[in-house]
């Protein structure tokens, strides 16, 4: 069965759009197929992938509001064989407001999934094995399409101060969706990104999130890299960015921790 987990947290910079593409990256380069659906105006999971994703491109947007098929949108990452990616254009920033008017507005992007796992399976000769869905840093109606077509969340918390602030709203808003949406939806893995070895607060937040969401945990800490930061500008992942680095060991083992987690 395929996984399908939403990466999301509403505040940003915390490593969200980077965990998604190199976890993706690394599972794929263990075999696996992956598919990355990216729901974020900004598009840098696109960018990051190598994906075209300018204005007017086929994407996430008229997946949502047009009811075009995941399959046309679909492209297969240059760099990595067996990863995927649906990309996201600028256009997605007004889909919040189109969504409203829409009937099942919240199930939109669940149906699109549904409808393109035979397809890939009949294209390949495989299923996917995991879908990535890549949120906006918000709770709106972008990240509640991801929810209701998730069964687990995956969030990616940053080991900075503040850390756990805003935590509490989206562990609220995943038990809404729960109730009245998927019931089938739960935090599946927490990940701890941006660590520094060196402060003493680093440490204090791993404490404090082992201690509240215990064995969600990921067990690998993701370091605070350069080049981490640096690869999406070449629209490329760490693994093909710079392989040996300690951020592309960092994301292979979580990576791999994570699937051991299903």
């Amino acid at each position: 069965m395929t996984r399908v987990l939403a990466v999301a947290n509403q505040k940003g910079g915390v490593g969200k759009t980077t965990s998604t593409v190199n976890m993706a990256a690394a599972l794929a380069r263990d075999g696996h197929h992956l598919l990355v659906i990216d729901l974020d105006p900004q598009g840098n999971a696109s960018t990051a992938l190598g994906l075209d994703h300018t204005s007017g491109t086929p994407s996430t947007y008229e997946v949502l509001t047009d009811d075009a098929r995941l399959s046309d949108i679909v492209k297969e990452c240059p760099d990595i064989s067996g990863l995927w990616g649906a990309p996201a254009t600028i256009d997605l920033a007004g889909a919040e407001i189109e969504l409203v008017s829409l009937v099942a507005r919240e199930n939109r992007l669940a149906r699109a999934i549904a409808d393109y796992l035979p397809v890939h399976e009949e294209r390949h000769g495989r299923p996917v094995d995991l879908i990535l869905i890549d949120c906006p840093p918000s709770l709106g109606l972008l990240t509640i399409n991801a929810f209701v077509a998730a069964r687990e969340v995956l969030l990616p918390i940053q080991c900075e101060y503040y850390a756990l602030e805003g935590v509490s709203q989206m562990l609220r808003t995943i038990e809404l969706v729960r109730t009245h949406l998927n019931p089938d939806l739960s935090v599946g893995a927490v990940l701890l990104t941006m660590y520094d070895g060196r402060t003493r607060l680093s440490a204090q937040v791993v404490t404090e999130v082992r201690e509240h969401f215990g064995a969600r945990v990921i067990p690998t800490l993701i370091p605070r890299s350069v080049r981490l930061s640096e690869a999406p500008s070449y629209g490329q992942t760490i693994l093909t960015y710079d392989a040996d680095s300690a951020g592309a060991h960092a994301y292979t083992a979580a990576a791999r921790e994570l699937m051991e987690m299903a």
